[in-house]
């Protein structure tokens, strides 16, 4: 049995202008329109549009809070309880699949595709790799040791790990894990107030021997790297993704031009993390200065070129509020049009995954939303995201949970 919806204004997240007509899937797939038997069902949604299901390529969806004090009074299994929620509240925002930046598990991944919980399809990196010292270094001042908030397990690695020798076997552990991809924090962050963002914290040897081995296992490498040595060293090694670049300058925005790096902005997280960074001085003053280069350095990568992908850090940006991304795009001067593509088609590119998802055309998996008003309008674009289906099938947005609330 097919089902065709007729009649939406269809944005086919190519970029390309939306064409009104019919939307036809079978079996989880999208299939050619104009030849379908009779018996097919029929959903008008005139006077709608339809998009591709979105991506987030920078989440962390097992983070509740940046709270010290609640997460040290939290139990451990409070948080995946939690991240079940979390799921849901991303789904429904049209989001269907996520690519986990770290801190989900495999296991969060197989709740997801068994249907134990209601998600995005997820794509995690397990955990960030980092040298002692590093962004993902648990270790504190005070002696205290992040791990205690942050709990090893069965599936949760510890990812801290210095040298070619080192981050080889890290990243065998990561993969033994289940990752689906590798992130390496090759900077200092903005939120770890004893590193300096600026700084490359790894050498090109140490990033060569992380980025072979994770290419061996067939998987790609996404870098936090907010300035310019970290960023040309990662693209060097061969990583497919800079997350976040604040500091970006010409010479790096030249070499990921040059190599087609995707750049992951997620402009709204250093302006999120103002909000909770007013506890500790250092980290308040460095979101301060993130916040007032980020959006300029932004667009002179893209007027060179620079392939973006759309990324919210929701965990460090709140949960829920994933779509802002897409407006902080845009008012950095991305097309709109071209901001619907960084979370579509180009998203869907940078997973690896274009043969899949990112797109509206036969032969790719029927993720994609129905959405009332215009979808490039991205100002309250979450309260307009009336259904959202993964493989076909209706599992979020409005009319889901219009159907949810009536059966109950």
């Amino acid at each position: 049995m097919r089902t065709i919806y007729r009649g939406a204004a269809v944005h086919d997240g190519t970029g390309a202008p939306p064409v009104t007509g019919d939307l036809v899937v079978a079996d989880g797939w999208i299939e050619p329109a104009g030849q379908v038997e009779p018996a097919a069902t029929v959903v008008d949604v005139s006077g709608r549009s339809i998009i591709p299901g979105l991506i987030d390529c920078h989440t962390h969806v097992t983070l509740p809070t940046l709270d010290p004090v609640r997460l040290m009074n939290t139990p451990l299994s409070h948080r995946f309880l939690e991240t079940g929620r979390t799921l849901a509240t991303t789904l429904d925002l049209g989001i269907t699949t996520v690519r986990d930046a770290g801190g989900a598990d495999a296991g969060i991944a197989q709740a997801v595709a068994d249907g134990v919980v209601r998600g995005p399809r997820v794509r995690t990196a397990i955990a960030m790799i980092s040298p002692t010292g590093g962004h993902a270094d648990p270790w504190r001042l005070s002696g205290i040791d992040a791990h205690r908030l942050f709990p090893l397990y069965p599936g949760m690695p510890d990812a801290v790990a210095d040298g070619p020798v080192g981050l080889r076997r890290v990243v065998r552990e990561i993969v033994r894990a289940g990752a689906d991809v590798v992130k390496v924090a090759v900077s200092g962050g903005i939120s770890s107030p004893r590193d300096d963002p600026r700084h490359c914290q790894l050498r090109q040897d140490e990033l060569s021997a992380l980025v072979e081995e994770a290419g061996a296992a067939g998987l790609r490498v996404m870098a936090h790297a907010h300035g310019p040595a970290a960023i040309i060293a990662a693209v060097k090694a061969g990583v497919a993704s800079i997350e976040h670049g604040v500091f970006i300058d010409e010479e790096s925005i030249a070499l990921m031009v040059e190599h087609g790096t995707f750049l992951v902005p997620t402009l709204t997280a250093a302006r999120a993390f103002l909000n909770v960074a007013s506890a500790d001085p250092d980290s308040l003053a460095q979101a301060k200065e993130a916040v007032a280069v980020h959006e300029g350095n932004l667009r002179r990568a893209l007027a060179a070129g620079v392939r973006v992908a759309m990324g919210s850090d929701s965990g460090f940006s709140p949960h829920g509020r994933n779509l802002d991304e897409l407006e902080a795009l845009a008012s950095a001067g991305l097309d709109r049009g071209q901001v619907l593509r960084s979370a579509t088609s180009a998203a869907a590119e940078l997973l690896g995954a274009h043969d899949e998802i990112g797109t509206l055309r036969p032969g790719m998996r029927a993720d994609f939303c129905i959405v009332t008003g215009n979808p490039l309008d991205f100002a309250g674009l979450a309260d307009r995201i009336e259904a959202v289906y993964r493989d076909g099938v209706l599992v979020g947005g409005t009319a889901f949970n219009k159907k949810v609330e009536e059966e109950r």
